[in-house]
């Protein structure tokens, strides 16, 4: 019997920009992946609460003033930047670990949205978006006669 090594992102393409119900449980490299070519790609978790939907994004060390948050129509993009420290040299070492750049993450939502349908909160590295669905997405209850 021949064993191989299980690498779930074998085959898969870059995945960005993904609509969150546009291939819900595909490709699963948008999981692995946290830097495209362009720099960063925050986590963002997205459910359903009270009839909003929320996005939690991981921006750590990013300062408010570089986030930003804008709609058109059924697209809500999430965009910064993280500035760098001044590089270091000491004694012959240099490393850097820590990620700098910018990020870009456009969600497609299944209804269109404009800024007044969108609370935004940001605390401890993390940006709360809750966006209200619209009337006609909100679950109804029907009256049996």
């Amino acid at each position: 019997m021949h064993l191989t090594t299980c690498n779930p992102r074998r085959g898969l393409k870059p995945y960005r920009n993904a609509g969150i119900f546009d291939d819900f449980f595909g490709p699963f490299n948008a999981v692995f992946d946290d830097v495209t070519e362009n720099g960063l790609q925050p986590a963002v978790d997205i459910y359903e609460k009270d009839e909003k939907l929320v996005f939690e994004a991981e921006l750590p060390g990013i300062e408010k003033e570089n986030i930003k948050v804008d709609v058109k129509g059924r697209l809500l993009t999430l965009s910064g930047e993280h500035n760098s420290d001044e590089e270091s040299k000491e004694n012959g070492r240099y490393r850097r670990e820590r990620r700098f750049g910018k990020f870009e993450r456009t969600f497609k939502l299944p209804f269109e949205v404009t800024e007044e349908q969108i609370a935004a909160t940001y605390k401890n590295g993390i940006l709360v978006l809750k966006v209200d669905k619209p009337e006609e997405q909100k679950p109804k209850q029907i009256t049996i006669n």
